[in-house]
């Protein structure tokens, strides 16, 4: 699923500001708060895409021979 791969990409994108942050580097933190907005946006969209796979009826099964 690609909008969990976006989750997990963004996810580890953000450590190193957010080590940087508790050093206390104020930039890498405005940083750290504009990467966590990001992944809270990705995470919807993966709720979206289990919610529409969930909604999506399922093919049915090919007849046995």
């Amino acid at each position: 699923m690609l909008a969990y791969d976006n989750l997990k990409a963004l996810g580890a994108a953000v450590e190193a500001d957010l080590q940087k942050a508790e050093a206390g580097n104020k930039a890498a933190g405005t940083r750290v708060r504009k990467s966590m907005q990001d992944i809270k946006k990705a995470a919807q969209e993966v709720r979206q895409a289990v919610l529409e796979l969930r909604e999506t009826p399922e093919a049915p099964a090919a007849p046995q021979q």
